[in-house]
């Protein structure tokens, strides 16, 4: 089975500390791997070298076949990373945000249409300024957002935070659709129940480590 994902004693630093000391990691296409471990322990950190956004300083690996050292770019592209500040242009509408990632990688106005209406943004709030949204609201934004893009690897970090009830339920149906439409799943929760019965397998991260789990 293709690894999606695949690194080897990979090391990062963050303001002068590792906040990855040697991590080992595969994750096969089609996966919903849920890495769990306390805070601090590098599940972010972890997410954000398999986005591209975090520089190796020692070790290496591929993300969606790409090199994580010198290929950090183009991994970027292909990548769909949901964090906590969800990566929405405060000043611009909720349909102004969507349209804009949707302009990255071509995608149609039929599509912008159907991520909207698919996370509940289609009626008043798609006119509504991101900085004027609530939490939840925003949430359902930059998810609209990923779907809207294609992404073929799906990292999200504690994507449940500050949804109700039925928008928790909606992100759930939205990963396993994306999962069956060929995506691959990488989620950082402490809402483990919830979480982990959407995992097809756990891996826990503590002390900058993979401590168990980190291979199939």
């Amino acid at each position: 089975m293709e690894n999606v994902v695949e690194l080897r004693g990979v090391v990062a630093v963050l303001g002068g500390f590792p906040a990855l000391a040697g991590v080992d990691l595969t994750v096969a296409r089609g996966e919903v791997v849920l890495l769990q471990g306390p805070n601090g322990a590098g599940k972010t950190s972890v997410l954000r070298v398999c986005a591209g956004l975090l520089p190796v300083e020692r070790g290496g690996g591929t993300v969606l076949g790409m090199d994580v050292t010198s290929q950090r770019e183009a991994i970027r592209s292909r990548v769909g990373l949901l964090g906590h500040t969800n990566g929405l242009y405060l000043d611009l509408t909720v349909t102004q945000n969507i349209r804009f990632w949707a302009s990255t990688v071509g995608a149609t106005t039929e599509e912008v249409a159907a991520a909207m209406a698919r996370m509940g943004l289609d009626g008043r709030l798609a006119s509504v300024r991101a900085d004027r949204l609530s939490a939840g609201q925003r949430r359902r934004c930059a998810l609209a957002s990923m779907l809207v893009r294609r992404a073929e690897l799906w990292l999200l970090d504690e994507p449940h935070a500050g949804l109700d009830a039925a928008g928790r339920d909606e992100i759930d149906a939205v990963l396993r659709d994306a999962v069956s439409a060929g995506a691959t799943v990488v989620v950082s929760s402490h809402e483990l129940e919830r979480a982990g019965a959407l995992a097809s397998r756990v891996v826990t991260v503590d002390g900058g480590m993979i401590v168990d789990g980190g291979t199939r």
